[in-house]
């Protein structure tokens, strides 16, 4: 009944937290962290003892899973030197800086106890990277650089953790720890990819979509158990396999089970994920209590602490700075992937967050390890520093550096651009499919269905206003009341018992569906009308600038001389019908068809991009 009780409590938590922050637009981590800690010095609440078991096996695969899902391998890929570089090397460099800053700080404490705490605290957290990243706003790149770490960092952190308190039961050699890390690399790739190939296969051939799904919710653990047996790294594994089937995932069969699969890993990772921040809060008070009779002194082993947080937040810049720059002396690289501004690396720097995972990593230490209490003590301090300093100050940050965050407007165009495209190739498929016998009133059903979904997108892009609604959300709007009337009328003939329980729960069931579907367009205009995003106006729309502006092929090859100036890379370009200027989008760091406009007037660019060719009136912002 405790256990029950306990679970009810900490779910009502999650989800009043949540609503709370994203009310106050606070980071949901840091508003359930300081819940926890809250809650950990109420008399009613008993001491909580965080199972470092439950988190290393319980928590951390799927959530680690869940984010590898749906994380771009391609980005991963393409990012992968700067991933590398902190998921390996700042953790080994984090391990040996903190280690040697504990031993100086507390020589009483043997110096492998000493780096096991810095393999432990070395790691920022998959979950508060991510969370706090998405909820800033940052540059993609960025976060896609901080996923990618996050999702690999644990893997290091934990071969340098098992080669530390190897090293403190006794004699462990350099030869011993390399070992490790390529059992771990090794054995936790093959395992991953074995795992996501096998689970592929079955995924393909099994339709139903509730097997198909429990099929998906297993895969952290399958992936996880068999490498930890073979003393691989079962994190690295979940990651490979997320990675490997999140990519497959769109082009397998059965979509009703992909979109279950979605919707129970939804529901999944925001209870887990947000429960490990009001864990990370509920172990204060336990863990304070227990250093109280420490034999090195309270205000020893505060003041201590302290400092270890201070190396920690120090130590990630003097790796970041010099792992972003160096590489880009040699000239291949700085040719492939120019040097971002500095405000990159300084953003990186301090987005270093600590989870869940450094406290129960922690306590795998030995517990007859002298000053055990001590370590403990010191992981919950830069724990939760790391949570309100980095958390609180990095939206701020972000700001004063002036950094642009992925661009609503530039990402309405280019989903438009994309739908279009799709769009066409499925009017050529059914140009190829049709035969003579086909009804001419199905064909031109089709026809008119596919072309509305390609022009609902770029419906999307028009001025969003609280009064006028485009045609798709009008029609949503609409057909939503319809539904509502509809599922209405059916409830009342449940009552009357004339139909068959199975055949009132099949109709219900299909106007659930429909109504799903329709969920999206009445958000955006909720957003709109809220005032939450900027918009274009319809395509179609009529100003002298459009008019005046002839088209004009793009040049081959086209690059934005700005980035190649400022050593920036773009991420889609455009050109100006006026002159001809190329520059990058909105969405990139330089903005330089946005400046470009501002500085010489010219008021219409168009797409640079292959296979688009829509217009932009700057002056009027219309779509043409």
């Amino acid at each position: 009944m405790d256990i029950a009780l306990g679970l009810l409590v900490i779910v009502a938590v999650v989800c009043a937290g949540s609503a709370l922050g994203r009310k106050l637009n606070i980071p949901v981590p840091l508003v359930l962290v300081l819940a926890g800690v809250a809650g950990s010095f109420l008399p009613l609440i008993p001491p909580v003892v965080l199972n470092p078991e439950l988190v290393l096996v319980g928590l951390l695969p799927p959530l680690l899973y869940a984010a590898a899902f749906r994380t771009s391998l391609f980005d991963f890929k393409t990012n992968r030197r700067s991933i590398g570089l902190l998921s390996v090397g700042y953790v080994i460099f984090g391990t040996l800086g903190v280690g040697l800053v504990v031993w100086w700080l507390f020589p009483e404490i043997p110096l492998a106890a000493a780096f096991a705490l810095g393999a432990v605290v070395a790691p920022p957290d998959a979950v508060a990277a991510t969370a706090i990243a998405r909820k800033v706003g940052m540059p993609r790149r960025i976060v896609n650089i901080l996923e990618g770490e996050s999702l690999v960092n644990d893997a290091t952190a934990l071969v340098c953790l098992r080669a530390a308190v190897a090293a403190i039961a006794g004699s462990v050699s350099a030869l011993d720890v390399a070992g490790g890390f390529v059992v771990a690399a090794g054995g936790g790739l093959a395992v991953g990819l074995a795992v996501a190939y096998v689970l592929t296969e079955i995924r393909k051939r099994v339709h139903n979509v509730a097997i198909n799904t429990s099929t998906s919710l297993m895969a952290p653990f399958v992936a996880y158990l068999p490498a930890e047996a073979i003393h691989a790294s079962g994190v690295l594994a979940v990651v490979v396999t997320g990675l490997v089937m999140g990519t497959k995932a769109p082009s397998m069969p059965n979509g009703a089970a992909r979109q279950s699969a979605r919707s129970n890993w939804d529901t999944i990772q925001f209870l887990l994920e947000n429960s490990v921040f009001l864990l990370i809060g509920l172990q204060v008070r336990t863990i304070v209590e227990s250093v109280q009779d420490d034999s090195l002194g309270a205000g020893r082993v505060w003041f201590g602490c302290a400092v270890v947080l201070l190396a920690v937040l120090v130590l990630r810049p003097v790796w970041v700075f010099p792992a972003t720059y160096l590489p880009r002396l040699i000239p291949s690289v700085r040719r492939s992937d120019p040097a971002p501004p500095w405000q990159f690396p300084a953003i990186v720097s301090w987005a270093g967050m600590r989870g869940v995972v450094t406290l129960a990593a922690v306590l795998t230490l030995p517990d007859d390890l002298q000053h055990r209490n001590v370590l403990v003590l010191a992981a919950m301090v830069v724990v939760g520093g790391t949570l309100v300093l980095q958390g609180f100050t990095l939206p701020a940050l972000v700001r004063a550096l002036g950094l642009p965050g992925p661009d609503r407007r530039e990402d309405a165009l280019n989903q438009a651009s994309l739908m279009q495209l799709a769009t066409a190739a499925g009017m050529e498929r059914l140009e190829q499919l049709r035969r003579g016998s086909d009804p001419p009133e199905v064909m031109d059903m089709l026809r008119r269905r596919t072309q509305e979904r390609g022009l609902a997108a770029w419906e999307r892009l028009g001025r969003p206003t609280a009064e006028a609604a485009t045609p798709s959300q009008r029609y949503a709007q609409l057909r939503m009341a319809m539904l509502e009337a509809e599922r209405d009328k059916v409830l009342e003939l449940r009552r009357g018992g004339d139909f068959a329980h199975e055949v009132l729960s099949e109709v219900l069931e299909r106007l659930d569906v429909e109504e799903s579907m329709l969920d999206a367009s009445l958000n955006e205009l909720d957003s709109a009308a809220d005032g939450g995003g900027e918009g274009l106006s319809q395509p179609g729309g009529v100003c002298d600038h459009l008019t005046a502006a002839m088209p004009a092929p793009v040049p081959d090859n086209p690059a934005c001389s700005g980035c190649e100036r400022e050593g920036t890379s773009p991420v889609h370009l455009r050109m100006c019908l006026a002159c001809g200027t190329v520059g990058c989008c909105d969405s990139s760091a330089g903005r330089h068809a946005s400046r470009h406009f501002k500085d010489t007037g010219h008021p219409v660019m168009r797409s640079a991009e292959p296979g688009e060719d829509w217009r932009w009136c700057y002056v009027d912002e219309l779509l043409g």
